[in-house]
């Protein structure tokens, strides 16, 4: 008969972070493989006047928060478990959980041993006890690749190619988050779908990161027109928002790009395809509205 090592603890297979320029507002990620535990922890983290919002976005747990230190009454069923703590320096994220009972094994053990945590410090934890951790992350930033045009009427599919250049390129130092796919205009020169990609990573070395993505995506593009853009923030600009719509709404020409000045946007690949590339950062996660065919009149 087969034995379980630890038959009350459920590891997180991994947590990390990202911090804006400020330090003011952070974005946790946990990736999960028991989606009770971590539909329970939404609800009852959700909760925590650190924690701004919280959604589900495939196999990880994103809770958006901000730093401060706070005392939690939890309370057993209303409010068992959340976030207290939350500190950021050059270097790195704490995050500081508390939770009574299940929610404290939850909150000290499951969390504590988590691919990524540089350490941690946990309370003993079961039955009926009020336990918690503290976790060390790196403080990382938030990457965002777009890409267009790698394909050609006769064999090839963007979709694919960037997925598996992300996963080929993930390492310790940057995290592959998030796959999207944004329908675009149907412009003439289509292939056939025109949509073009844009993949998500918490990064401690972006410029490494686009390096390889570059080499990858130089060495198997199908086409001669493909563009490449990166985005290095937290969030993107109003301006590349209101880019990336005007894009899905009708066909956008180059100097309409040209004008669109964000410090945070990099051109890496500047063929045909780089409106799209461009066009498709600020949707990374918003899948309703980058899937949203539109027909030019909206």
């Amino acid at each position: 008969m087969k034995t379980i090592s630890e038959p009350y603890v459920i590891n997180y297979p991994r947590i990390c972070a990202v911090a804006d320029q400020t330090g003011s507002r952070l974005e946790l990620f946990e990736f999960f493989d028991c989606v009770g535990g971590a539909m329970w922890s939404k609800k009852q983290y959700a909760q925590s006047p650190l924690v701004e919002s919280v959604r589900c976005v495939g196999n990880i747990m994103r809770y958006m928060l901000r730093p401060g230190h706070v005392d939690l009454a939890l309370e057993g069923s209303k409010f068992p478990a959340g976030i207290s703590d939350v500190a950021v320096d050059d270097r790195e994220i704490t995050i500081t959980y508390i939770g009574m009972g299940g929610g404290g094994v939850g909150a000290a053990a499951c969390r504590s041993e988590a691919e990524g945590v540089l350490r941690s410090r946990s309370d003993e934890s079961g039955g009926g006890k009020v336990a918690g951790s503290t976790i060390w992350l790196p403080r990382r930033q938030r990457v965002v690749i777009g890409v267009d045009d790698t394909d050609t009427p006769e064999e090839g599919a963007t979709w694919t190619l960037v997925h598996n250049i992300a996963k080929t390129v993930e390492d310790k130092n940057s995290v592959y988050l998030s796959h999207t796919i944004v329908q675009l205009y149907p412009v003439p020169y289509k292939t056939k779908n025109c949509v073009s990609l844009v993949v998500e990573f918490a990064s401690t070395e972006p410029k490494q990161l686009i390096e390889k993505f570059q080499r990858l995506l130089k060495r198997y593009t199908l086409s001669d027109k493909t563009g490449m853009a990166t985005y290095i923030g937290f969030s993107p600009s109003k301006q590349l928002i209101a880019f990336g719509r005007m894009v899905k709404r009708g066909e956008i020409k180059l100097k309409l790009l040209n004008s669109l000045h964000d410090d945070h946007l990099s051109i890496i690949m500047e063929g045909r395809g780089i409106i799209g590339a461009v066009a498709a950062l600020p949707f990374y996660t918003k899948y309703a509205e980058a899937l949203e065919l539109c027909n030019g009149e909206i």
